[in-house]
């Protein structure tokens, strides 16, 4: 028997390093596409390299999605690459809504044109909730998205629905809540601040200027939801789930978890900077993964203390290396 074959668009983000490692482990023979710049990060699959792929092709061009998918002929797609950090989405939405939004559909349509046969996962986000009508959030919650970023993310999910309908193709959006790991990018508010508790430890760093400390988050862990990733695409029927723990946590509870790993009371470092506040922000999101438990079996494995824990330590580790402590 042969194995399958999975293309993963934003092989060298998060998450696609870990569905890339997924996946070897399952068998598979991945393909990761990477867009043509002059700087390609290959930071977080470098353990991997060799035992993957790499193929050229960007989600803004219609031409290269229908090559690809045309020469490699993966029985999975899994479309991960995105303009996928909400604050940018609001200085560039437009380049956000060609990526997140349009790339999308350029997906669909080399599966639609080359083999309706593969199947094909989008990586869809609560950030589509935003203005949430009901508490916890779950697959049939209505959407009221905040940002460029949550616009362009429900039009994917909703072309995807919509191709899933009219082409009959097997195409399901995994409605993802925040999800961490060591490989998540600094940008993000997780990373920061356990990177500069790791970096006020090592007396790197003094204070951590941050932007609303009462957004309340459902936070995971990656490795945990790309594996739901994967079972969503071996079912029987395609649908849609919402990945989530059903716990929400606040960025102070984060800040204090974070801090408390290097033993540090968070509040002599931690101040508020309106430069860090949003135009429009998401106050609370909280994920019903009710439905994936059931159908799936699935459940997450790891808390988000010991997430957060393992964070600060790989980044002190990082640290200690860099600044050859």
């Amino acid at each position: 028997m042969t194995a399958k074959r999975a293309l993963i668009t934003g092989i060298t983000g998060q998450d696609g390093s870990y569905l890339a490692e997924h996946l070897l482990e399952c068998g598979y023979e991945v393909l990761g596409m990477v867009r043509r710049t002059s700087t390609i990060n290959f930071e977080r699959i470098i353990d991997i390299q060799d035992k993957i792929k790499i193929v050229q092709g960007d989600l803004l061009d219609q031409v290269s999605l229908i090559d690809i998918v045309r020469e490699h002929r993966p029985n999975e797609i899994y479309n991960l690459a995105a303009q996928s950090f909400v604050p940018t989405s609001f200085k560039q939405p437009t380049l956000t809504g060609e990526f997140t939004a349009l790339g999308v559909t350029r997906m669909l349509e080399a599966v639609r044109i080359v083999d309706p046969g593969i199947r094909f996962y989008q990586a869809s986000s609560s950030e589509m909730f935003g203005k949430v009508v009901e508490i916890p959030q779950r697959e049939t919650t209505p959407f009221h998205p905040r940002s460029p970023y949550g616009v362009a993310k429900l039009y994917g999910h909703w072309i995807t629905i919509n191709y899933r309908e009219s082409y009959d193709l097997f195409a399901v959006s995994g409605i993802l809540f925040n999800h961490e790991s060591p490989r998540r990018g600094l940008e993000f508010v997780t990373h920061k601040v356990t990177y500069n508790a790791a970096k006020i430890a090592l007396g790197l760093a003094e204070k951590l200027p941050m932007g609303n400390l009462d957004s309340q988050r459902d936070w995971g862990y990656a490795p945990d939801y790309v594996r739901m990733m994967h079972l969503m695409l071996q079912q029987d029927h395609p649908e849609d789930y919402v990945v989530a723990t059903g716990r929400t946590h606040s960025i102070k509870r984060l800040c204090e978890v974070a801090f408390g790993c290097v033993d540090l009371d968070w509040q002599r470092f931690v101040y508020v900077d309106e430069a860090f506040v949003r135009p429009a922000d998401v106050d609370l999101l909280i994920g019903d993964p009710a439905k994936a438990k059931k159908v799936l079996g699935w459940e997450p494995t790891v808390t988000f203390e010991e997430m957060i824990e393992r964070m600060v330590q790989a980044d002190l580790v990082a640290l200690k290396k860099q600044h050859h402590l």
